[in-house]
């Protein structure tokens, strides 16, 4: 994924991203930019021409006594149909813009999400995918895309009324145009302006995400006993303070600057313009009789009008160009290639998992997590990974679901190597428990069965819940099964311990029907007892399938036709349980101590 560094981010295409993030908007919903530019075009023509240079010219004309008193009037009746008109335009843009934005946020966001589900696992190991999602989501979280139309319609609605007020001013004497010349300075200020301003937050974002971070945390309940019983808080308040003190920093340094910017923009835009213009309507109003009192009210309204005309537009320039900026982040987040590709074969029926000469870096590392692992398991086959906390167990896992790739070797489904079947198909065919299991804020029964439910998938949840030994506690909630496992969005929720959470996971590999099972550290929250009583149910439920149990705790590696010692990511040894005992190395020397640990207890 490329990111906008800070070396390049001035060639980021400022009004290609726009166009691309109008296009965006447009696709989700019309309406949203239809809205903004009917009801700011409206206002905008209303307001500095019609009110502030039309009228004000039919009602000087009329004191300068150029036009009788009804005339006057008619053109009064015409300026009240002209705001109702106005009015009536606005509420509906309005209307229509309040509405849309609702619909817009959510398929933005829908987007998103699809994006976020197929990025490839190792993103959310690299600290540069987060402050590139974070950015990429202040589009949303902070409304650009409706700042972004707001902008493009108040521009429309200026150009126009511009373009009306320099008629009238050009009509007067055009030489008063001069004084305009000076205004096109003022974009280009801004847009540099706009550069520096997203300079700084970039600059500011990881600060951002240290400062979010620990406000969440402060605020969970999986962090607060830590909190409470240790000096853990002090730390966290000291990065915070570093943070704060490093973005107060980075203010300070681009602080001059953009008061530099905003000095030398106002010069252009109000200074010259203001001052030129009254000093020659003044001088020819009073010495050479060339300008009448409505002539001169005229040019100086119609003057301040394209003043604020045009740094209005400049105001939205600027914008424009700090979220168009915003947008790369986005559009970089929407146009991420997956490394991993999934292939087009279906996965079959399981007969055979080969991995020939495996090795395998995380990117970035400077050494391999695996190197030459070989092994084979066929249909049938019970098989268990042991070895201490960093052996390299759970890369292994990764690599049999295709989180990633490996850096050598093959791994081979039926023969054929993982990388030429189709993703999908593929990871169905396992039934995996992991070490880091996650349970989220839905129902106990949409837990189990990942998806809403009906009666029967309600049926199928509580026997797999009843298997993994949960199913007596779930029958104490109030609403049993249907329970939220959370009580940050309801009151009835439920919290569970870290056993009863793992077997709430666990149980979804009972509701699955799977090829092969992959239980990785599948009781590493249970006490000896419900371990124990966990593998007789998985037994159980493994019956006649094919099984590869993960773990440092060697209470499934006895009932395994077959065990892989890892040490430092490669096999030192492998055999059945008695084998490895006879050879006395290290899986006898692991099973020894556990199992003296297992009898005091």
């Amino acid at each position: 994924m490329r990111i906008v560094n800070l070396k390049d981010h001035k060639k980021v295409p400022v009004f290609k991203n726009i166009n691309y993030a109008v296009k965006m908007i447009w696709q989700a919903d019309k309406m949203l930019l239809s809205g903004y530019i009917l009801g700011r075009t409206a206002e905008n023509i209303f307001s500095l021409f019609i009110q502030n240079i039309l009228f004000l010219k039919v009602l000087l004309t009329a004191i300068d006594g150029e036009r009788d008193f009804k005339v006057y009037v008619k053109y009064l009746i015409l300026f009240l149909i002209a705001s109702v008109i106005t009015k009536a335009l606005s509420w509906i843009g309005n209307y229509l813009h309040q509405y849309s934005t609702k619909r817009v946020l959510k398929r933005l966001n829908n987007k998103i999400f699809d994006k976020a589900g197929q990025l490839d696992i190792s993103c959310y190991e690299d600290p540069a995918f987060y402050d590139k999602y974070q950015r990429a989501t202040l589009v949303l979280q902070y409304g650009y895309f409706d700042i972004l139309c707001f902008d493009i319609a108040y521009i429309i609605g200026c150009l126009l009324s511009f373009a009306f007020v320099v008629a009238t001013v050009t009509i007067i004497d055009p030489m008063y145009l001069l004084f305009l010349l000076p205004v096109i300075f003022v974009f280009a200020i801004e847009m540099s302006k706009s550069r520096c301003v997203y300079e700084r937050d970039l600059q500011m974002t990881t600060n951002n995400r240290i400062k979010a971070y620990i406000q969440r945390t402060v605020f969970l309940k999986d962090f607060s006993k830590d909190m409470r019983t240790s000096n853990i808080f002090a730390v966290l308040m000291k990065r915070f303070d570093r943070a704060i003190s490093s973005n107060i920093e980075i203010l300070k340094k681009y602080g001059f600057k953009l008061f530099i910017y905003s000095m030398v923009s106002s010069l252009f835009s109000e200074f010259i313009p203001i001052i030129g213009t009254y000093a020659v309507a003044g001088y020819q109003f009073i010495h050479t009789n060339k300008m009448t009192i409505s002539g001169f009210s005229v040019v100086l309204s119609s003057i301040n009008s394209v003043r604020n005309a045009t740094m209005d537009i400049a105001e939205c320039f600027d914008e424009l160009s700090q979220m168009a900026l915003y947008f790369q982040n986005l559009k970089d987040f929407f146009e991420y290639e997956p490394k991993i590709v999934s292939g087009s074969k279906k996965a079959g029926a399981f007969e055979s998992l080969e991995l020939k000469n495996v090795s395998f870096k995380y990117p970035g590392a400077k050494e391999n997590s695996l190197s030459h692992i070989s092994l084979k398991i066929n249909k049938g086959d019970t098989i268990a990974v042991v070895g201490i906390n960093g052996a390299g167990k759970s890369t292994l896992v990764k690599l049999l679901l295709r989180f990633y790739d490996v850096t050598e070797g093959e791994i081979l489904y039926n023969g054929i190597n993982i990388k030429e079947y189709d993703i999908d198909s593929l990871r169905d065919k396992f039934g995996t428990v992991f070490q880091d299991y996650k349970n989220f804020a839905i129902s106990v029964f949409e837990n189990v069965i990942c998806h809403r439910c009906d009666e029967e998938d309600k049926e199928i949840a509580k026997n797999a819940l009843i298997q993994s030994g949960v199913w007596d506690k779930i029958t104490t909630f109030s609403n049993g099964g249907d329970t939220l496992l959370t009580r940050e969005f309801d009151e009835n929720g439920a919290g569970l311990s870290g056993g009863e959470n793992q077997k709430v996971s666990t149980a979804r590999l009972f509701a699955k029907d799977f090829d092969l099972a992959i239980l990785d550290e599948p009781s590493s929250a249970l006490d000896p007892i419900a371990e124990y009583k966990m593998y007789e149910n998985l037994i159980s439920a493994t019956e006649n399938k094919t099984v590869i149990y993960i773990s440092h705790r060697l209470s499934s590696a006895v009932l395994s036709d077959k065990i892989y010692v890892l040490s430092g990511g490669q096999i030192i040894e492998s055999g059945n349980h008695n084998e490895l005992m006879a050879q006395q190395g290290e899986y006898a020397k692991m099973f020894s101590l556990q199992s003296r640990s297992y009898s005091i207890e």
